[in-house]
């Protein structure tokens, strides 16, 4: 079967087109659960050489694809990957996340901020995607993934991951212009971004807005929805036909607000009932999701009884299976197998709409 003889079966699912099964591939499918990954951490215990060293970066996005053969390989990276390329110097500590040197709290530091010249900056990138594509064919779908404004400027400006948003929140609420300018400043970066990541091969892209789920839903519509629309009607413009996934965590209060941002596809986290999600979400709008990735430490006859539950409850049209989050550090390998074979040999035909 030749490359473009067939169009990948998540592709397919996430274009909106009727499936035999749903597609499943999991979030953070990539890492430290896999003694592979593991392994090669302790050679490369940098983060950002594992992420931006091209050829190390395309074997651990293969981890998985070669153990599992989910339905998505996507590029193994972080959110704030893009942020040196705007000015923004950062690192990422292991087992804490990104520490960015100089958190931009003044107008100076916003006006320093330079456009993404995705190419100039980001190289290893186009690599790494060329390679997944090269790699797994029409077999599997390619997706690439950016952060979303608020979440990148709520570590630009807090300088490293919070349990209270106050800084930026201080922003937020007693210094919003300077705010705004970053947050559109950081839109038309990830929008760059996001295109460079489909031109080098990326099928699907999807945006993690992980820390819109700590604000009000009236702040969500100031500081989140309006950032993450800018983003992606900038990426409609250019690429039409390339699905976009919205997640954010702890999203169970701005659901219907997700569906507004222009993403293809709502990734709903286990705090919904799936059936309630398609409710609210309305007929229109495909999901990704949403089990409880606590559930892979089950026995496997209630893994399998939590998937069929989530795929009935889903319907048989734009669903993408996955966990509601990244699997979890201290999953058994074995589980997340049994998750990928479970969900491979399910029929839509026999689950009701």
């Amino acid at each position: 079967m030749g490359v473009s003889s067939t169009t990948p079966h998540l592709l397919r699912a996430a274009r909106g087109e009727v499936v035999d099964r749903p597609p499943v591939w999991m979030m953070r499918q990539a890492g430290r659960y896999m003694k592979a990954y593991r392994d090669l951490r302790e050679k490369y215990p940098s983060f950002r050489d594992r992420s931006e060293i091209p050829d190390v970066a395309i074997e651990v996005s293969l981890q998985p694809w070669k153990a599992f053969q989910p339905d998505g390989v996507i590029l193994f990276s972080d959110i704030v990957t893009p942020l040196p390329g705007l000015g923004i110097d950062m690192d990422i500590a292991e087992g804490k996340g990104p520490i960015i040197h100089s958190p931009l709290r003044t107008q100076e530091q916003i006006d320093r901020l330079h456009p993404l010249e995705a190419e100039a900056a980001l190289p290893f990138i186009k690599t790494i995607l060329q390679a997944l594509r090269s790699e797994v064919g029409d077999k599997s779908t390619v997706l690439g993934f950016v952060g979303a404004p608020w979440t990148l400027a709520a570590y630009a400006v807090e300088g490293k991951g919070s349990k209270t948003y106050s800084i930026i929140k201080n922003m937020a609420f007693s210094d919003p212009t300077i705010l705004h300018q970053l947050l559109s400043k950081l839109a038309d970066a990830i929008a760059i971004y996001a295109r460079y990541q489909i031109d080098s091969g990326a099928q699907v892209v999807q945006m993690f807005d992980s820390w819109a789920g700590q604000l009000s839903p009236q702040d969500y519509d100031t500081f989140a929805l309006p950032y993450q629309q800018r983003v992606f009607q900038q990426v409609k413009q250019t690429h039409p036909d390339t699905p976009l996934i919205l997640l954010v965590s702890g999203s169970a209060g701005v659901l219907e607000r997700m569906a507004q941002s222009g993403a293809d596809i709502v990734s709903v986290d286990w705090a919904v009932d799936m059936a309630d999600a398609r409710a609210r979400l309305g007929k229109q709008v495909k999901v990704q999701g949403n089990l409880d990735p606590g559930v892979l430490f089950g026995s496997k006859e209630f893994i399998r009884d939590r998937i069929l539950d989530t795929v009935r409850k889903a319907g048989n049209w734009g669903h993408i299976l996955n966990l509601g989050h990244g699997v979890l550090p201290e999953t058994p390998e074995e589980n997340v197998a049994f998750f990928f074979e479970t969900a491979k040999e399910l029929n839509l035909a026999g689950v009701k709409s």
